[in-house]
C-alpha cells in the first residue's frame, strides 16, 4: 500500500508537469471540453502502463524524442492562429478523430518524454504488479490532468460571456503558445527540460487558477 500510495503521488505530480499543461491548454483553446485533460492523461497512462509490463523484458528504452518538439510546435501553431483569428467557440460533439485527439497527443508525448517521476514509477514495477502499478500512476496523472482541463475549459466557455473572460482567455493562449514553443525549442536544441518542467508546470497551473477567478470575478461598480 505504501508502495501505490507513492505511485499515485507519482503520478499526480507528473500530471502538472508543464508539457502536460500546455498541451491540455491548447486543446482547451481549440475545443473546450471538460474531458480534454482526461483524454490526456489516459492516454499518456496507457503507454506508461505498458512501459511497466515491457520493464524487465525490452527495457524501457522505447521513446520518440524526434516526433516530440513538431507536437509542441503544432500546439503553438494551432493556438496562435486562433489568436489572430478569433471566433466564437463550437461546443457540439466533435468527430471522433477530432475528439480523440488530446488522447493520441498524450500517448504520443509519453514516448516521446522520460521524465524522473516516469522513470521512478517504473523502476517500482518489480515490488507491485506492473499492471497494478501502471493503473495507480494513471489515477493520480488523471485527477490532476482532469481538473487542469476541467479549468482550463471553464475559462474558455466564459470567454464569450464578458470581455473580461475573453483576456482571460487570450492570456491562457499566449502562455499556452510561449510555454509550447519553449519546449519545441528546447526538443530541437537537444536540451533537457525535466528540471524546469515541474516548477514551470505548478506556475502554469496557479496561473490558470487565477486566470479563472479573475475572469468570473464581478468588476467593480457592476451588479452581481
Amino acid at each position: 500500500m505504501g508502495t501505490l500510495a507513492l505511485v499515485f503521488l507519482l503520478g499526480a505530480r507528473h500530471g502538472l508537469d508543464a508539457d502536460h499543461l500546455a498541451a491540455i491548454d491548447g486543446f482547451a483553446r481549440l475545443r473546450p471540453s471538460r474531458l480534454t485533460g482526461v483524454l490526456f492523461g489516459l492516454g499518456h497512462g496507457l503507454l506508461v502502463t505498458l512501459l511497466a509490463l515491457l520493464a524487465g523484458r525490452v527495457g524501457a528504452a522505447f521513446t520518440l524524442d524526434g516526433l516530440t518538439p513538431w507536437l509542441f510546435l503544432a500546439v503553438a501553431g494551432l493556438n496562435l492562429w486562433r489568436l489572430a483569428r478569433p471566433g466564437r467557440h463550437t461546443h457540439a460533439p466533435a468527430p471522433g478523430l477530432l475528439a480523440l485527439g488530446p488522447f493520441v497527443v498524450g500517448l504520443l508525448l509519453a514516448a516521446g518524454m522520460e521524465t524522473s517521476s516516469q522513470l521512478a514509477a517504473l523502476a517500482l514495477s518489480q515490488q507491485v504488479t506492473p499492471v497494478l502499478l501502471g493503473l495507480t500512476f494513471t489515477l493520480g496523472m488523471v485527477l490532476s490532468d482532469g481538473l487542469d482541463g476541467l479549468l482550463a475549459a471553464r475559462v474558455q466557455r466564459g470567454a464569450a460571456q464578458g470581455s473580461r473572460a475573453q483576456r482571460a482567455s487570450a492570456a491562457m493562449g499566449w502562455m499556452v503558445v510561449a510555454l509550447s514553443l519553449g519546449f519545441a525549442l528546447a526538443g530541437f536544441a537537444g536540451l533537457d527540460t525535466g528540471t524546469l518542467s515541474g516548477p514551470l508546470g505548478a506556475a502554469t497551473f496557479v496561473t490558470l487558477l487565477g486566470l479563472r477567478l479573475w475572469s468570473r470575478a464581478q468588476p467593480a461598480g457592476r451588479p452581481a
